[in-house]
């Protein structure tokens, strides 16, 4: 049986602390669909597709990884997609709080699907996409922060 894991976020952008996650997820699960979900309690700079596009782009080299946009419950998503796991990035202490009541509900909603908390790498335990078009907004260096084909569709979404 292939061990399915899903990697749901906004990823608005998608920055190099989530192609962290994503890559030692992948190491760890046979396969992992990167959900891109779409938050109506957010404006995203980049719609559904694009981030699907960017995603897709930035992970091809990983063959055991696949992209998706979904709508809804993500429970619901992951039952339907016949996962067993999310898999869900903690940047600080600060992320804990949030991603244990989600992952309550979630386990509320099905627990047959277990969660799986990855401790993002040091380097990126500041990094946010929103600090990362903010930072991207008043034209400042983000080239370790966002792999380049991203970089170049924040400066279009900023014309520059």
């Amino acid at each position: 049986m292939t061990k399915l894991a899903i990697c749901p976020g906004s990823f608005d952008p998608v920055t190099y602390g989530h192609l962290d996650i994503i890559r030692r997820g992948a190491k760890v699960f046979d396969h992992v669909t990167v959900a891109v979900f779409n938050n109506q309690s957010k404006s995203p700079l980049f719609d559904v597709n694009e981030r699907v596009a960017l995603l897709e782009g930035v992970t091809q080299d990983l063959k055991n990884v696949s992209v998706d946009a979904c709508d809804g419950l993500l429970m619901e998503y992951a039952e339907q997609k016949g996962a067993q796991a999310i898999i869900r990035g903690l940047r600080a202490v600060s992320d804990f709080e949030y991603e244990m009541q989600i992952t309550s509900m979630n386990r509320k909603l099905n627990e047959q699907i277990e969660t799986f908390f990855v401790m993002t790498n040091n380097q990126y335990s500041f990094l946010s996409s929103s600090i990362v078009k903010e930072v991207a907004k008043y034209q400042a260096n983000i080239s370790d922060l966002v792999p380049p084909s991203v970089e170049e569709g924040l400066k279009k979404k900023y014309n520059r």
